[in-house]
């Protein structure tokens, strides 16, 4: 195995993935959940993200080429998503959003773990260790902060039992604003990386 490759892939993917930073999204949007829910809505997440980030490593070039679909588009796809879900948590719905299974494919899984930039990430150490042992470095790179992630959601689920009702849903009301604000900013960034393309 490539170390060097492992190293750069969980050092990348851990600062782009930033699951501490997903932590009082995911209090936020399982809020009306069981314990035993948000647990397996945190195993499923991480390992959801885990698998989109593995597929795109070793399958992304040909199959976006395949579609003739480009990392901006993705990411636009991506944030329109985000936005919908942040909409309908600031018209105060998270709890039926929470209680949803469909949150851990939109928005935890995608985008807000393996979003456009863990993607196109990972596409780009791949091809940078394109033998097999890059390859091997890069896959259990991926696998060992997929497992960081799942560890990280698992905690958040013990600090959302803690928090008071009130709170958490003043949290989901700020951090729809915010989840809005960063939907925005992807399909933005997207769109200035297409004209700059064009170019």
């Amino acid at each position: 195995m490539n170390w060097l490759a492992f190293s750069e892939t969980v050092v990348t993917l851990f600062v782009i993935v930033d699951p501490l930073g997903t932590v009082p999204m995911f209090v936020a949007l399982t809020a009306g959940r069981t314990p035993a829910q948000r647990r397996w809505a945190a195993v499923q997440a991480a390992a959801t993200a885990g698998l989109l980030i593995a597929v795109f490593a070793l399958f992304g070039r040909i199959l976006l080429g395949y579609l003739n679909v480009s990392i901006q588009s993705l990411a636009i796809a991506g944030g329109l998503l985000l936005l919908l879900v942040a909409l309908e948590m600031f018209r105060g719905r998270s709890g039926e959003v929470g209680g949803n299974v469909n949150i851990v494919l939109v928005p935890l899984a995608t985008p807000l773990l393996a979003g456009p930039g863990a993607i196109a990430a990972v596409m780009v150490l791949v091809n940078r260790h394109n033998d097999v042992s890059g390859r091997i470095g890069v896959t259990v790179g991926v696998v060992a902060v997929v497992a960081a992630v799942a560890i990280i959601l698992l905690l958040a689920g013990q600090l959302a039992r803690i928090l008071r009702p009130a709170f958490v849903d003043f949290l989901t009301r700020v951090l729809a604003l915010l989840l809005s604000a960063i939907a925005v900013q992807l399909v933005v960034d997207a769109v200035r990386a297409l004209i700059v393309g064009a170019h």
